[in-house]
């Protein structure tokens, strides 16, 4: 028997025959990232059932409760800066730390990373952060990707095909979204569509999704209802429009992430104390604002049953916008996918109360709004327009909606590219290795001063 498996082996180790590897080590890859995921969504969940009712429930009982409440939030707090200062590779969302592993910038301790990850953005997220749970999950698939290369010894452009299909199972799971799983490996992780990734790429995602899909089922992320199907030809001017304003309104998101992420490292406080400030400001969001706590699929979906007002969809954004700023700026593990969606439908959904005050927006069609206002924020941030359309068609369940969320992606899309844009995680990745350098820089020449 021994003999027989190490005879296949050796038999799969053969250059000819990698496509066949690179497919079953990525089933193995979707089987544990599936599982993986599963775990860490059904925390987020239940997190996200729980904190309306403990807020809710604070509210109505004594102060002394409301004190203790924030005496776990800063246990939270230093819990993640330990953790972060533990192993710097959990900070943020995860994404640019995987596009710099596989440009060869950084590297990656991977058992200890897919540990610490897991349970910092579960604390932080699970806290009420306005974080996402798809930027650690992309970097929590990156983990076992790369495990099972090491494990299995495979050479170093072998592995890198491993870890990116391992990032890819980590998006499909978390958003139950397979498709769009591989298209981002392909159009923003590697920018290469090879067979050899597509291979692994597709056995994981596809495989991870369906392990998911064991645990919550077939429904979408996002609970739009029925959507409408729109003609593109009858409302393309409109359609135009939407793309320029989410464009526009999107601008400033990447802009604000530097200004947050500079503003937290030159604060004169302790490093300690800083997680700490986004999860005070969590207990104050909890009382007055509790729709932006956590990552906003709750929120989302509230835009479709609830008839809010102009007035408060503009609250929702710039709460949901400046909250999600202080959390991301402090560095706590948490990732921007997800808000950055919600921000999406909310500017989606004031065009379209502005559009209707217009009289230029048929009833019923806000969803549509909200929806494709959704894939035109992410094109324009994120300048990956494919991934983004084909997203949100699998996050929706919105499959007829093909030629107008492509119209309005891309036009946000050259919003972005007209006025000079960056996509958000090279941008992130950039402002990372520069910092490294001039610590480097810095190492170097007080050496040299030294023995000077």
């Amino acid at each position: 028997m021994r003999q027989n498996i190490v005879a296949l082996l050796d038999w799969l180790a053969a250059p000819e025959r990698m496509k066949l590897r690179l497919f079953l080590e990525g089933n193995l890859i979707g089987v544990l990232t599936g599982f993986v995921i599963a775990a860490f969504r059904y925390l987020l969940v239940l997190s996200e059932e729980a904190l309306p009712r403990l807020y809710a429930w604070l509210a109505a009982a004594s102060p002394v409760w409301t004190t203790a409440w924030c005496a776990v939030l800063a246990a939270i707090g230093y819990v993640l800066y330990r953790i972060v200062r533990h192993e710097p590779m959990t900070s943020g969302s995860g994404i640019p730390q995987i596009e710099g592993i596989l440009a060869g910038e950084m590297q990656m301790n991977w058992a200890r990373v897919l540990a610490w990850k897991f349970i910092g953005a579960v604390l932080g997220i699970g806290a009420g952060l306005s974080l996402g749970r798809e930027g650690p999950s992309v970097q929590l698939g990156a983990c076992l990707g790369q495990g099972v290369g090491r494990m299995a010894r495979r050479a170093p452009g072998e592995d890198r095909y491993l870890l990116t299909a391992g990032a890819g199972a980590g998006l499909a799971a978390a958003f139950n979204a397979p498709l769009a799983g591989v298209i981002f490996c392909l159009e923003e992780l590697t920018k290469d569509f090879s067979p050899l990734v597509l291979m692994g790429a597709v056995a994981a995602c596809v495989t991870a999704t369906t392990v998911v899909q064991q645990f919550f089922g077939l429904a979408p992320v996002f609970h739009m209802g029925d959507v409408p199907v729109v003609e593109t030809g009858s409302f393309f001017l409109l359609l135009v429009l939407l793309g320029l304003f989410v464009g526009f309104v999107s601008l400033a998101f990447n802009r604000s992430l530097t200004f947050s992420l500079d503003t937290f490292a030159h604060l004169k406080l302790p490093a300690w104390s800083k997680p700490m400030l986004p999860l005070f400001v969590s207990v104050a969001f909890g009382f007055a604002l509790p729709q932006v706590l956590g990552g906003g699929s709750p929120l989302v979906d509230s835009l479709v049953v609830c008839d809010y007002g102009l007035t408060m969809l503009c609250v929702l954004f710039a709460a949901k916008f400046l909250f999600l700023m202080v959390c991301f700026g402090s560095g706590v593990p948490g990732g921007i996918f997800l808000p950055m969606l919600v921000l999406g439908a909310l500017a989606g959904a004031i065009f379209a109360r502005l559009a209707a005050l217009a009289g230029v927006l048929p009833d019923g069609l806000a969803v549509d709004c909200m929806v494709f206002g959704m894939a035109a924020y992410f094109a324009c941030v994120v300048k990956s327009p494919i991934t983004g359309t084909v997203l949100i068609m699998e996050m929706t369940g919105s499959f007829a909606h093909m030629l107008p969320l492509i119209l309005v992606s891309m036009t946000a899309y050259l919003v972005s590219e007209l006025t000079g844009g960056r996509p958000v995680y090279e941008m992130l990745l950039s402002r990372s290795l520069a910092i490294r350098d001039r610590a480097r820089a810095r190492i170097r020449a007080g050496s040299r001063g030294r023995r000077a």
